[in-house]
């Protein structure tokens, strides 16, 4: 089992990583979306990058799947009758994902 410390470097790695491939920016404002807001849908991220970006939907959701399980910084919250997920940055990588990308 893989202490926090390690997990943690795991995950800033792959974070690295994921970002070091973002081309136009859209991870990185993505990211962003994530430091300054509480909990957010796919919806409601999807409304704020596409004011910046050409992006589908489905661009968005799988950018947010990805996020939540590859990285696991993202805690998903499900409504009562599982139609809706909102996603919140965990609070233990906040620190880490604004020194990686800034909170502007």
């Amino acid at each position: 089992m893989r202490s926090p410390g390690d997990l943690k470097k795991e995950i800033k790695k792959r974070l690295q990583s994921y970002l070091s491939r973002d081309k136009n920016g859209i991870r990185h404002d993505l990211l962003r979306i994530f430091i300054k807001t509480k909990s957010v849908t796919i919806a409601q991220t999807f409304e704020i990058l596409r004011k910046k970006f050409t992006i589908t939907y489905q661009s968005v959701a799988s950018m947010v799947g990805t996020i939540a399980s590859r990285m696991g910084i993202l805690h998903v919250r499900k409504n009562t009758d599982n139609s809706i997920s909102t996603y919140e940055l965990k609070s233990q990588y906040a620190d880490l994902v604004i020194n990686l990308v800034g909170s502007t």
